[in-house]
This record gives structure tokens, sequence and C-alpha cells, in this order.
């Protein structure tokens, strides 16, 4: 599990976020949604340990993850950042192999069993049949593939991304989040991921976090949170939630601004 309790984050003094807390159980999907600066990539890169908090903890089993050293907390987190520019020389596989770094000894030396772990995050992500392109010559979606593949290389109980679906065409976008469901229902991972698509976070997560000006607004199933009054406060615009034609979910329509 990952629990973050009152989590604040200050860029000078600007609190950026304002006492969150959140949890994401094994098993489960949690999307962040929330308007544009409303702090979900401040959350992922603070989870991850990228930047510094002001107050709060972040935990796992009890463990304090930004305490760890950043090789322990690499084998316990894994993040699949935002638009990363990935090295366009090297393999496919040597960018999934990447993903073993904390467990290997001082000398870097790989292992059958890396091998094997590399090949399987390949074959989640239906990407292994990419493994000797170079990643300068994939598209969009396959190199998504591949920063997801090498994360799930790292062999960690816990997933975070940040707008995967950013760029990404219709087809992509399902694929992806198809995957990321699966491997939370699947493998038992703990999946928090930041999401501005409120159909997606409605169709792929088990829980939702509305995120405004720092402060989490609502949280709950996204039949709880997605409801009209919550968004069109949130966004400043009207929008309607109807049921979807295909699923369960919530379906959010925004309305015409006049």
């Amino acid at each position: 599990m990952l629990k973050i309790e009152n989590l604040s984050v200050a860029y000078g003094p600007r609190l950026i976020l304002k006492g969150i807390s959140l949890e994401v159980n094994s098993g489960e999907v949690v999307a962040l949604i929330g308007p544009n600066g409303a702090g979900k990539t401040t959350v992922v890169r603070a989870v991850s340990g990228v930047i510094p908090v002001k107050s709060g903890a972040v935990r796992t089993n009890g463990d304090s993850l930004l305490l760890l050293p950043p090789m322990q907390r690499a084998r316990s987190l894994a993040v699949v950042p935002q638009a990363v520019s990935m090295p366009p020389a090297y393999s496919v596989w040597e960018t999934v192999l990447m993903g073993r770094t904390p467990y290997l000894n001082f000398l870097g030396h790989t292992s059958a069993k890396d091998e094997a772990i590399v090949r399987q995050a390949l074959e989640k992500v239906d990407a292994l049949d990419l493994a000797e392109r170079r990643v300068g010559e994939l598209s969009g979606g396959e190199q998504q593939r591949v920063l997801l593949a090498r994360a799930l290389a790292q062999s960690t109980p816990i997933l975070v991304l940040d707008e995967p679906t950013a760029h990404l065409d219709l087809q992509h976008q399902v694929d992806l989040m198809n995957t990321v469901r699966t491997l939370a229902h699947t493998d038992n991972l703990a999946v928090l991921i930041a999401l501005h698509d409120l159909n997606l976070a409605a169709g792929y997560a088990d829980q939702v976090v509305l995120l405004v000006n720092g402060e989490i607004r609502a949280k709950g199933t996204p039949k709880e949170v997605l409801t009209p009054e919550v968004i069109s406060a949130a966004y400043h615009l009207e929008v309607q939630v109807v049921p979807h034609p295909f699923s369960d979910a919530p379906l959010v329509l925004p309305g015409r601004k006049e």
C-alpha cells in the first residue's frame, strides 16, 4: 500500500500542496484528476522523492519512502514520468534493462533473472517485438509502452504514472489504460495515476481523487466524485454526467461556453 499523510510542498513562499492525504491499496488504481496547476504532477514528484517536501510523509507498509536511500526506494516504487526523453540510440531492450539498475551489483552485471524480468515486462505491454529497435525510431505510443515496461522491470509493488496518455491517440490511450488496470488487478500493484481526461479516470480507476489548488476537494469512487456539482465547481464549466452506453462508468460531457 502507498499512504500519503498530510503532505505539503512549497516552491519558495508559495504552497503548492496543502496537507493532502490519500491511500492506494494493492490491486487498486487511484486516479488523480484536477485542472491545470492543481498539483497532480507535484504529487508524483514528491511521492517519488524528486522534489523535497515541506511536511508530511509518504509510507509503504509502515516504512517512510522519503527517508529510504534512492536505490532502496527504487525497489519499492517505480515511476512513468510525463513526456520524458529517452536516449534515441539505445535499443528498447537496453532501455527496459535500465529498470533493473536497483538490483545490479557494483559492477553492473545482469543475470539470467534480470533478462527474464525484462522479457516479461516487454510481453506485458505487448512490446517484445520492439526489443531490437532503437528508441529514436519508435512512435509516441510505442515509446510510452517502453517507459511502462522499464517501470515494470523494477519489480516494485507501487507504480506511479504522470499523464501517461498525453500525446497518444485514442487507440493507444485505451491500450495503455487497459494494461495499467490489468497490472493492478492481476499483479496486485498499487497504482497512482495522474490524468487530465476525466472519462479515462471514470472508466479505469477504482478510486478518484480531485485536486484543486493543491487541496483535495473530493475522493471516492468515480460515481461519487464525478458528479455535475463537483466537476462544475472544480473546472468552472457546466457539465453533464450521464451513464456510459457501454459500461457502468459515468460519462462527463462538457457544456459549451457562450
